[in-house]
């Protein structure tokens, strides 16, 4: 295949991929129910979440795949909008193609345009303070409503700005680590339950063994890396007892061993143990726990081994590896750990009123169903994400298609300047930016057209915040209806998405290798 047309092939594919998620953008988009081959379903409106799940095998295509991925990385909210608009400047690409301009010169033009947009929205942007709470609520609650759970955005936006918020160094305000965000997942309830929690939440029960108490008060808590069972032999060993004295020995033994084990944790003073899930042999057997019930301590046990960083990070404690290190100064100190009962007769685990608190936090999710309580998971990352672009970057800038057609708008001023084939790509490049306002109006069953030239109008009459308003059918400045976004969302979906398009439009030719 020749070049050129091989470069056709190349974009109509991508055009394909961007031309699948343009149904799920805005706040009247649809979802996508995605069923994969082991019988597993997801909903979702998340275009990130739907291009990872889709079998994309087209390399061009892929790149479209990666692009929302990328959008995911820098921004976390906007992936939908990402891939529309690389759909929307491919397109436009072809066009120009059959009109007989190289493709470098239309990927030179690209690049100058995207730094011209950069500057159209900070020219745009509004600054922004971190006290200033309901900005932040706003653009949260912004982000939700194109999900599932938009009609939770009430109680989900202000819960995602106190997450960030409280895990935010005010030294290093710039280095917020979302993995400080824990979020546990709980079937039962709605997601009007969920809720935020400053301290741990285990999605397990206490152990009842011979009546370990599940309920401990002023608690000394340890994280422990080692078992408290009789120790074992190697592997592919075995031990042949031969009389009965011997083996009475071996228990006897045993027992003293954990007993010896638990008279060391007692003394130290601690009363809850979590107990890190172990490989080898039983982390903990009935007679330890036994005993551990006898000393009146409290076990979490199979705690999993990437969530012990977590634990000690947010009850400021150090994890013990061998009870030979067993000392006070490595428990961590909370007001109360205890069982509670949600709904359903399920059981969580509770620790509150940690003393020192690290800088993490808890999220509760609750949902009637298991798909609904992923899309919420979801849709709290994005709404988490914006918390943190804005943390980054405190610039707002107004939603709604505002801001792509303002640039469109403004970047077809500019190309009237120009000369040459500069100036005519430029004002096609500049009329694909409107893809955006455009697929909103469609979404939400209006007139696109007659939206979008109105729209362009009210642009150029200057007033740069008018947006359409999903809400009333109409165009209105968005800004009063609250309607914002972080300004890294939308810079970064304006240059991802050059990037990935000038990228396809330089390759013309696939070899594959066999």
């Amino acid at each position: 295949m020749p070049g050129p047309l091989r470069r056709r092939a190349n974009i109509l594919a991508a055009r394909a991929v961007a031309d699948a998620v343009r149904t799920s953008l805005g706040p009247k988009g649809m979802d996508k129910m995605i069923s994969s081959a082991n019988g597993e379903v997801i909903i979702t409106n998340d275009g990130a979440t739907i291009l990872n799940k889709m079998e994309v095998l087209q390399p061009a295509a892929k790149m479209l795949v990666d692009l929302s991925r990328s959008q995911d990385a820098a921004a976390g909210d906007g992936t939908t909008t990402v891939v529309v608009l690389a759909g929307s400047l491919l397109r436009r690409s072809l066009s120009l193609l059959s009109a007989g301009i190289h493709p470098t010169v239309i990927s030179d033009s690209l690049y100058k345009l995207s730094v011209r947009a950069v500057d159209v929205l900070h020219s745009m942007a509004i600054p922004l303070e971190l006290s200033d709470r309901d900005s932040l609520v706003k653009s949260a609650a912004t982000s939700l409503n194109s999900k599932v759970v938009s009609q939770y955005s009430s109680l989900l936006a202000p819960l995602a700005v106190d997450a960030v918020l409280s895990v935010v160094d005010p030294e290093h305000p710039d280095l917020v680590d979302l993995r400080d965000i824990k979020i546990v997942k709980k079937l039962g309830g709605t997601v009007d339950d969920t809720e935020l929690i400053h301290g741990l939440v285990f999605d397990k029960k206490v152990s009842h063994t011979a009546g370990c108490p599940t309920r401990v008060e002023n608690a000394k808590i340890a994280v422990i890396q080692f078992q408290i069972s009789p120790p074992k032999t190697d592997i592919e060993q075995s031990i042949i007892v031969s009389d009965y004295t011997q083996m009475d020995r071996i228990l006897r033994e045993e027992r003293n061993y954990i007993l010896g084990m638990v008279k060391k944790i007692k003394a130290s003073g601690c009363n809850v143990l979590l107990i890190q899930k172990s490989i080898l042999r039983d982390a903990v057997t009935d007679l330890s726990l036994h005993y551990l019930a006898k000393a009146k301590i409290l076990v979490v046990k199979d705690v999993e081994r990437d969530e012990i960083e977590f634990i000690t990070k947010t009850l400021n404690c150090l994890p013990i590896a061998n009870i030979e290190h067993f000392r006070e100064e490595k428990l961590g100190h909370a007001d109360l750990v205890e069982e509670v009962l949600i709904g359903d007769g399920s059981k969580i685990i509770k620790i509150t009123g940690i003393k020192d608190v690290g800088r993490t936090t808890t999220v509760l999710v609750r949902g009637s169903n298991q798909l609904m309580i992923d899309e919420a998971e979801r849709s709290l990352h994005d709404a988490l994400c914006v918390v943190r672009c804005l943390v980054n970057k405190k610039y707002l800038i107004a939603g709604g298609g505002a801001p792509e057609i303002d640039m469109s708008w403004k970047l077809g001023v500019w190309a009237k300047e120009l000369k040459g084939m500069e100036s005519f790509c430029i004002k096609e490049f500049a009329e694909a930016l409107e893809v955006i306002p455009y697929t909103l109006a469609e979404n939400a069953g209006l007139n696109p057209i007659s939206i979008v030239t109105e729209l362009r109008n009210r642009h150029a009459e200057g007033e740069t915040n008018a947006g359409i308003n999903v809400r009333k059918g109409q165009i209105t400045n968005i800004l009063d209806e609250n309607v914002v976004q972080p300004l890294l969302v939308s810079t970064s979906a304006v240059t991802l998405a050059i990037e990935c398009v000038r990228m396809i439009l330089k390759i013309d030719d696939i070899v594959t290798v066999r």
